[in-house]
């Protein structure tokens, strides 16, 4: 029996296969959220960062960070994080500058063009905002209930991680 049998309950409503359901929905989205992305800055002709840049700038915002802090947040899983910081400073979208007390550690920040970038994605989720409330797609009760189910799964798997050490 595969891998894949042993874990498919026999029951295809059940609990296992919506989470495994879940999981993959939870990928997909990550994914068709770097597209999206992607489509936005193709459409204003923006070329020379790619969405996992744009989102890098959009999460820093008026920050000052350095980039152990933008990996322990998690959001760069798959992505070399130092790669695109030192891009990014290259293409002259942020500052870096050693850290007065530790100076093994970079402290980055927007630069005007970087806030710029910031803001289109801003915009973007802005509009992607308004249109899931206006369509009657999501409201703000919807959004709620998805957040708390997520953080509570966040919170679970960050417990598994600390029981194997």
């Amino acid at each position: 029996m595969s891998m894949e049998m042993q874990l498919m309950p026999s029951d295809p409503k059940g609990f296992m296969a919506g989470y495994l359901e879940a999981l993959a929905l939870v990928e997909r989205l990550h994914r068709l959220l770097l597209d999206v992305i992607k489509d936005e800055f193709e459409r204003v002709g923006v070329l020379e960062i790619n969405a996992v840049q744009a989102l890098l700038l959009f999460n820093i915002g008026d920050n000052e960070v350095t980039a152990g802090e933008l990996k322990s947040r998690g959001y760069y899983q798959g992505s070399n994080v130092s790669y695109n910081l030192k891009k990014l400073v290259e293409m002259g979208y942020m500052h870096h500058q050693r850290c007065e007390i530790d100076r093994r550690s970079v402290r980055v920040r927007l630069t005007e063009k970087g806030r710029n970038i910031r803001d289109v994605v801003s915009g973007l989720f802005l509009r992607h905002a308004e249109g899931l409330e206006e369509r009657g797609i999501i409201g703000p009760g919807g959004i709620e209930e998805i957040t708390s189910s997520l953080k509570r799964v966040e919170r679970y798997w960050t417990d598994q991680i600390r029981y194997i050490y």
